[in-house]
């Protein structure tokens, strides 16, 4: 089992004609997921990766059979047309959304978050490296495929780089991934820490939970009284990134901003400590937390 993505995902990928959609197309492919169309205005009737091309979402719609139409759409389009082409593939009855495209405005972000919960769509990013569920053979992103392996740990993480180096440790020791979410670094994202903590504790294929954050933001400080509310039931580890910058440095994504108390390295490990999570120093510490618990 998994959350988000299933063997059932089909994706379509918007601006797939451009340098970084036909790359990570190929890889999505070999990885095993079904890419069913892709979409550039004034490329329609080509391919890419063997995967027909639209001028439109709409008419990707109408030209594909009803049981191969995408449910899950991929942005690589730039910043300024980001917020247009979600609302097209929202309007077009696609609810899972994953926005690779970083610096959308921030106005642009909230009207996009706004118009999702209206049509309870789900939203991974902006700014994110994506979704992957080895065991389900799905990715829709552009996570290195190579350092997953299936499993029943959940990780959720605001970087990606980081989160390929703990998932890399976490693998070689054994513990592979039900799903692996990037929230994305954005100021304005869809998927938070609780929405996905709150999935994965649903989750029957996952057991446990790894948190990658860092500093700025409340995010991982909000994510930890929700565990303590909800009575988030399955075990939570964590690795902050940024515990020796150097005080009021702001560093790592646009949204790493530092605010009255809150944000810090030290309030996020103490929140989630609080909380009964376990927090690593080190990203290589997680896999050794997680044998510690007996998973």
């Amino acid at each position: 089992m998994a959350i988000i993505l299933d063997r059932d995902t089909r994706v379509m990928v918007q601006g797939i004609t451009g340098h970084q959609g036909t790359q990570h197309t190929r890889a999505m492919k070999e990885f095993g997921t079904a890419v069913v169309a892709g979409v550039t205005p004034g490329k329609g009737g080509t391919s890419v990766e063997g995967v027909p091309v639209f001028n439109s979402i709409a008419e990707a719609m109408r030209g594909l059979p009803a049981g191969a139409r995408p449910n899950t759409w991929i942005c690589f389009v730039p910043a300024p047309f980001a917020k247009d082409a979600s609302y097209e593939a929202m309007e077009s009855g696609i609810r899972k959304l994953v926005i690779i495209t970083e610096h959308i405005p921030v106005q642009d972000a909230m009207q996009l978050m706004a118009y999702a919960d209206y049509k309870k769509a789900v939203v991974v990013g902006p700014n994110t490296p994506g979704v992957i569920s080895p065991g389900e053979r799905a990715k829709v992103g552009i996570m290195p495929a190579a350092v997953f392996r299936p499993g029943r740990i959940g990780v959720i993480s605001r970087s990606g780089t980081l989160t390929y180096e703990v998932v890399n440790s976490m693998s070689e020791a054994g513990f592979g991934q039900s799903t692996c979410i990037g929230l994305g670094g954005d100021p304005v994202v869809g998927t938070s820490f609780i929405e996905a903590l709150d999935m994965f504790n649903a989750d029957p294929g996952t057991d446990a939970m790894v948190m990658v954050g860092e500093i700025g933001g409340s995010a991982e400080e909000n994510a930890a009284e929700h565990i303590v509310s909800a009575g988030i039931r399955k075990p939570v580890f964590a690795y902050i990134a940024g515990r020796t910058a150097p005080p009021g440095r702001r560093m790592g994504h646009a949204g790493a901003i530092v605010l009255r108390g809150r944000g810090t390295a030290e309030s996020k490990v103490k929140a989630l400590t609080a909380a009964g999570v376990k927090v690593a120093r080190v990203p290589s510490e997680i896999s050794g937390l997680l044998k510690g618990a007996g998973l």
